[in-house]
């Protein structure tokens, strides 16, 4: 596993594009926000939460589509799976490699975006750790829907339109660890739902995702 995450991590940083978009992404819609809505302050904090997800999601879309084309264009795909080695651990292999491109980078750029929706300098610690918990488990579904829409037509328009929906219950958990800390409120519960959300993802994905992929090539 450390092998495959040293050789993905190393063909995205000779591709500097395919790990500067994420951040790019991430900074135009939280920049733009105050902008196109409103630059009053206590509307911000109050949107904040919200918009820093919504955007971290979006920005994790971004990397999807190519997670696993090079290796199905060059046969290595077919055969890793013909092959006796664990396809299960080579699946967490790059879904560790595309959190490490794209999610961890986002949550330590996320404090510096959190001043520009006016969130006080002392919960962008509480908003770290949120989006540590939380895009791993991003990085896992978007991982089985890349499964499932590769070597599909148009797969990158499909998609989204697969997992958005499993997002969801990230997306509401996450921002309201950030709200709720805000309001001086227990975030013990939100904390708690990522964290089970995070288990349930690391021990069911991969297997969804390794069989999505034999699906995938046997068509």
């Amino acid at each position: 596993m450390y092998a495959l995450v040293k050789r993905d991590l190393l063909l995205a940083y000779r591709q500097r594009g395919f790990l500067l978009n994420p951040l790019v992404f991430f900074w135009i819609i939280v920049g733009l926000f105050p902008l196109s809505i409103t630059p009053d302050p206590l509307l911000l904090r109050l949107m904040g939460p919200g918009v820093l997800w919504m955007a971290a999601l979006l920005a994790t879309l971004l990397a999807l589509e190519v997670l696993f084309r090079s290796d199905y264009e060059d046969g290595s795909l077919e055969q890793i799976l013909i092959s006796s080695g664990s396809l299960f651990s080579w699946v967490l292999a790059k879904t560790a490699a595309h959190w490490l491109v794209t999610g961890l980078p986002l949550s330590l750029f996320a404090p510096l975006l959190a001043v520009i929706m006016q969130i006080p300098v002392e919960q962008t610690p509480i908003v770290v750790v949120s989006l540590l918990i939380g895009t791993p488990i991003l990085s896992l579904i978007g991982t089985f829907g890349s499964a499932l829409t590769l070597g599909l037509k148009r797969g990158g328009m499909l998609l989204p339109l697969l997992i958005l929906p499993l997002y969801i219950p990230v997306l509401v958990f996450g921002s309201s660890v950030i709200s709720k800390y805000a309001q001086q409120l227990p975030v013990t519960q939100p904390l708690a739902f990522l964290g089970a959300l995070l288990a349930v993802s690391l021990l069911v994905t991969p297997l969804a995702t390794a069989f999505a992929l034999r699906v995938s090539l046997s068509r």
